[in-house]
């Protein structure tokens, strides 16, 4: 199968609005749990989006990122749905974490 770029790329830019629709309906699954299951959380998405948006010329700050990541200010999400995480939780993180993080 044969795509052309534009079309790869609005194929890319709708799976990646679903998966920040996805995420913001999943409010009881914690960053801490996505971190640990599958290696990176919402803050990361927020991180390489605007990690791109840089690179491409646009000035877009982390918090920005965030906003469009989690469909609101991360301050207002930490607030309402935001839980303590488990010793359990931040060890295994602290065993399995990138060297980024």
């Amino acid at each position: 199968m044969s795509i052309d770029d534009a079309k790869r790329i609005e194929l890319e830019a709708a799976a990646f609005r679903r998966l920040t629709e996805h995420l913001r309906g999943r409010t009881d699954v914690q960053n801490i749990d996505l971190m640990n299951l599958a290696g990176f959380c919402r803050n990361c998405l927020s991180n390489w989006y605007a990690d791109a948006a840089q690179e491409s010329g646009e000035d877009l700050t982390k918090d920005q990122a965030r906003e469009i990541v989690y469909g609101m200010p991360y301050s207002e999400w930490k607030s309402k749905y935001q839980s303590e995480a488990s010793a359990d939780q931040v060890a295994k993180f602290e065993s399995s974490k990138p060297d980024d993080h």
